[in-house]
């Protein structure tokens, strides 16, 4: 539990907004068709869906910055997209949502990354995935770091949202990592495994469970491994602190020179796992600019990942709704 008062608490939640967090990575569309099955076609034997709605949310660093405007801060998404309908609809809800599209670049030889769920009488049938995952061009590096340069005095932090989809190079890693750092900013990252360890000297390094056994090459089977590889971590990348997620048993934090700590899971009912973690780096990082320390910001993102655990499909985390359940704890 945070040890704070509820004046403190709530003075906290007042300065999460305004704040205004840069979202670098790979910017996605879920595209979704919900239907029933009637019949199986007489094509092959498939079920034929008819469709009954269609709607398109945010998917990978597009939700991360969404969950940041519902966090009541500014966020600010640098990424790609392609010169295609689906890049429209992503601008249009961008517009629809109030978030800027300033640090876009639009690559004419790449596709929007999009992916789309096909869901029948309650049952996800098929996911159909348009993207190109080949490292984006040298000229878009360019572009992007440019975008970021631009805004660094206006920003409170970095997002590295990282999915493997090519905007994340290893040279535009450093290249952010040194441009923040030489700012000041607050810089978080959520890594793949594609370029782990470049991500060097960072505030707040935060891989889950999957991840670092596959960076490490190791099986982690055990409390005392949890430690060993979270301190291992810290070592390989320098960085300040490592929030290792541990899906549902919670967060192990660890920092340089002191004992790891554990924050347990505040997950009640698990509904869906999709976009926790998004949820998670988003309250995390912008806690932190608010002035909360690293304890009481893992605290506060883990509680916020448990809260969208509870909820059907990849939906953002409310400021209000947040707070309000953590101050009820504290009653």
């Amino acid at each position: 539990m945070m040890n704070v008062s509820l004046e403190k608490l709530n003075g906290l939640k007042r300065k999460f907004k305004g704040k205004k967090i840069a979202v670098v990575g790979d910017l996605m569309l879920d595209c979704y068709f919900w239907g029933r099955v009637s019949r199986i076609s007489p094509e092959a034997p498939v079920p034929v869906i008819e469709v009954d709605k269609e709607f398109h949310r945010f998917g990978g660093a597009m939700n991360v910055a969404y969950n940041i405007r519902t966090l009541g801060g500014i966020p600010y998404p640098i990424g790609v997209i392609g010169n295609d309908n689906d890049g429209k609809i992503l601008r249009r809800l961008l517009k629809e949502k109030g978030i800027s599209d300033k640090g876009i670049v639009v690559d004419k030889k790449r596709p929007t990354t999009a992916k789309t769920r096909v869901i029948a009488d309650k049952q996800h049938v098929v996911r159909i995935d348009k993207e190109k995952t080949l490292p984006v061009s040298k000229q878009t590096e360019k572009k992007l770091l440019e975008m970021l340069k631009r805004e660094i005095k206006n920003i409170d932090a970095v997002i590295l949202q990282d999915y493997n989809k090519g905007v994340l190079t290893e040279n535009l890693i450093k290249e952010i990592i040194k441009v923040a750092d030489k700012a000041k900013k607050v810089v978080s990252v959520d890594p793949k495994f594609n370029n782990f360890f470049s991500y060097k000297y960072v505030t707040v390094f935060k891989p889950n469970l999957k991840e670092t056994e596959d960076a490490l090459g190791i099986r982690i089977n055990s409390q005392s491994d949890i430690t060993r590889a979270g301190e291992e971590l810290l070592k390989r990348l320098g960085c300040k602190y490592v929030l290792l997620t541990l899906s549902e048993n919670g967060i192990a934090l660890f920092e340089k020179g002191k004992t790891e700590r554990r924050i347990p899971t505040q997950a009640q009912k698990v509904a869906d796992v999709s976009g926790a973690g998004d949820t998670v780096i988003s309250t995390l990082t912008i806690a932190l600019t608010a002035g909360a320390d690293i304890y009481d910001a893992a605290y506060l993102a883990n509680y916020a990942g448990g809260l969208v655990c509870q909820e059907v499909g990849i939906v953002p985390i409310e400021l209000d709704k947040l707070f309000n359940a953590v101050a009820e704890e504290l009653t």
